[in-house]
């Protein structure tokens, strides 16, 4: 370095990064050590170089004293100085609430930033997409940015879209090509002689999949004995000891779908995107659940209960298809319904859950509950999601829903640009450190704390709908072939809670069908009967069809609520999917029973029957759907997204309190009203009032 002073007090500060092949990572500052080293083997003079007459460094302060403040930090603000990366000034944040910018990521050594983790030290280790492993020691709270120490990892494994450190080991899911040639798998990085550098790459399973719907995330399972690793729908399940849900490779369309217009996902089948719990040793890999688009991020909130953030299909906005990007509680055997094109399954389908929260179009990346914050107490336990596309933090502020949970959003950080990525709670400081980058893009770290006047201390976890969750547990312990589960699952299948249902009836989906066929068939009870009949419309004999179309036909339309009559018309669908086209006998009794009903006077029924009718080629089908489409000329006025159908409640209430227990030819005329009254009741209100009941 040659300098002089050009006016006003000079200064220099620098900091010389080394990275060997074959030597220990080092750093060289400009402080009064610089010329400390004298040995001619070790030190720059044995060059030859003479500076004998120099003299040694005098050290007039720290980086960001004054005059000059941190010259490096100041060098990204500014407009336009660093494109792609805001000045903490320019971020939008809760109230009380700070963020720090600790790092920008040269591009061109330490590329763009989309995983991070914390390790055993509580050191970052965070991944460039498409190159090498970093760890980071951030500076601590109150210290300049300066502070912050970054050193390549050496061992030769990276493109990493999931990083978790445990069992001494950093486990690593690459995504893509990888370094040297490793591709997309699970990865386990170990230090072999205890020099605090990792050095080794154990390869556990190789996946077949990569891109952005490759393989993501990997965090524990809630004991801390096993892993599980999430993927997107690119991604190939691998080989399986075990999956929760029987039926997770079945499409279960009664007709054909209109695929993807540009060709997207178009041969994909599923069971879409997954999540597998993992040995440590990556031997055993347990399908937990499936149907998902392409989630990134896994969190475990404090109950032990999983969550994932699942991405929408931006294509599919305004078709009566398109799904929003959501979260999701994920279940022991669940099915989230992604399918490719217009084949995905409506919320209300008995064989596929439903959303915890509907958030909106986005890109969703790495998620993280707040535990171990020093924030006030909602923010501690706030699931934070993130959005790359719109550059949002979200807090989603979750309730319990019985055995699962509902939950509200806030936007918590945003910004523009913000390609946020990953996101971690540190361990040590109770801050919020998250990344941006992906896609090449710019990246950098930054670090939000709380400066309101709220308390921080550490909340305990409280849970007033434990016993209900508790039973779920215990009903999900049976998914898997066990002598004596139909007797304790059977008295659960019409239990009002929608997830205890479902645990129930993917315990009896287990168990030989012989056991248990003839009492689904005899059931009285309609919500039980309901469930009993599709866990046997998916899993029985096709010499059961019509014994089952005959149970399903006995069922008393004027006796059932909405979303049973829907999940009645998605059962007749799953006779005819898995069993086969149905006796003219058989199809003529169906049809006779729906034709009355079309049209209904809620949409989603219309949605069913209409697919039903025209299965079983019904004469009527074609004149009547075209009369329900004649009467909505302008589809534009429809906002088909499910977050914004929750509007006109109250009208919603009244009807479905006018109609609950009205008879068949009430509702009829009901709904011949409500056509003539398009002014009072809009599709979007009919769909509310579904959703609703």
């Amino acid at each position: 370095v040659r300098g002089w002073n050009d006016g006003s007090v000079a200064g220099l500060v620098g900091q010389l990064d080394i990275a060997s092949n074959t030597s220990r990572h080092k750093l060289i500052n400009t402080d009064a050590s610089w010329r400390a080293s004298r040995s001619k083997v070790e030190g720059w003079e044995s060059l030859g170089f003479d500076a004998s007459a120099w003299s040694t460094p005098r050290v007039t302060g720290t980086l960001g004293d004054g005059p000059w403040g941190n010259v490096f930090a100041q060098a990204g603000k500014g407009s336009g100085s660093v494109p792609g990366v805001l000045n903490p000034e320019q971020l939008q944040l809760a109230k009380g609430f700070k963020a720090e910018l600790l790092h920008i990521v040269p591009k061109g050594e330490q590329g763009s930033w989309v995983a991070m983790t914390e390790d055993h030290k509580g050191r970052l280790i965070a991944s460039d997409q498409y190159g090498h492993l970093y760890r980071i020691t951030p500076p601590k709270l109150g210290e300049n940015a300066s502070k912050i120490y970054i050193e390549k990892i050496d061992a030769p494994i990276g493109h990493a879209q999931g990083l978790l450190w445990a069992f001494d080991s950093l486990y690593v899911v690459v995504n893509g090509g990888g370094i040297a040639g490793h591709g997309s798998g699970l990865y386990r990085v170990i230090d072999t002689d205890g020099d605090d550098q990792l050095d080794k790459v154990e390869t556990l399973k190789k996946l077949r999949g990569g891109g952005e719907h490759g393989p993501h995330d990997v965090i524990l399972t809630p004991d801390g004995k096993n892993l599980f690793v999430i993927a997107g729908n690119h991604t190939l399940v691998p080989d399986l000891a075990t999956r929760r849900n029987p039926s997770a490779f079945e499409e279960d369309l009664l007709l054909p779908r209109q695929p993807d217009a540009r060709g997207h996902a178009r041969n994909i089948r599923a069971p879409g995107g997954w999540i597998c719990q993992v040995t440590p040793d990556g031997k055993k890999w347990d399908l937990i659940s499936s149907g998902y688009r392409n989630p990134y991020g896994l969190a475990l909130n404090n109950h032990g209960e999983l969550f994932t953030y699942d991405a929408d299909m931006e294509w599919d906005y305004g078709t009566p298809w398109y799904r929003p990007t959501r979260v999701n509680h994920v279940v022991s055997g669940g099915e989230y319904g992604w399918r490719n094109g217009a084949g995905k399954y409506p919320e209300f389908y008995p064989d596929n859950l439903p959303a915890t929260l509907n958030i909106g179009p986005g890109s969703p990346t790495g998620t993280r509950f707040g535990y171990g914050a020093k924030f006030p107490k909602k923010y501690q336990n706030a699931y934070y999601i993130l959005d790359w596309s719109w550059g949002k933090i979200y807090a989603v502020h979750l309730d319990e829903n019985g055995s699962s949970y509902v939950g509200t959003k806030e936007e918590f950080v945003t910004g523009a640009p913000l390609p946020v990525t990953d996101v971690i709670i540190h361990p040590n400081d109770g801050a919020m450190y998250f990344a941006i980058g992906g896609r090449r893009v710019q990246s950098g770290l930054y670090r939000v704390t709380y400066t309101g006047k709220e308390s921080t201390q550490s909340v305990k976890a409280q849970s007033p709908h434990a016993d209900v969750r508790k039973l779920r547990h215990e009903l999900e312990a049976l998914h898997k072939p066990q002598a004596g589960a139909v007797v304790k699952a059977w008295k659960h299948l019409g239990h009002a809670d929608r997830h205890i249902r479902w645990a129930a009836r993917v315990a009896i989906e287990h168990q030989p069908v012989a056991e248990w066929q003839d009492e689904a068939l005899a059931e009285e009870d309609h919500q039980t009967s309901l469930t009993a009949l599709c866990a046997l419309a998916r899993h029985g004999d096709k010499a059961l069809q019509s014994n089952l179309i005959s149970a399903l036909n006995r069922l008393d339309w004027t006796k059932l609520s909405v979303p049973q009559q829907a999940e009645l018309l998605r059962v007749y669908q799953l006779a005819f999917v898995r069993m086969g086209k149905p006796s003219e006998k058989d199809a003529a009794a169906v049809e006779k029973k729906l034709d009355i009903l079309f049209p209904a006077p809620v949409a989603a029924l219309n949605l069913e029957l209409c697919t039903l009718l025209v299965y079983l080629e019904s004469p009527n089908a074609a004149t009547k759907t075209l009369a329900l489409m004649s009467q909505s000329s302008d589809q534009s006025k429809y906002d088909w997204s499910p977050e914004l159908l929750a509007r006109n409640s109250g009208y919603a209430r009244a009807f479905a309190a006018t109609t609950a227990s009205s008879p068949q030819r009430d509702q009829i005329h009901y709904a011949k009203e409500l056509r003539n009254l398009k002014t009072h009741w809009t599709d979007a209100q009919r769909i509310e009032y579904f959703r609703w009941y």
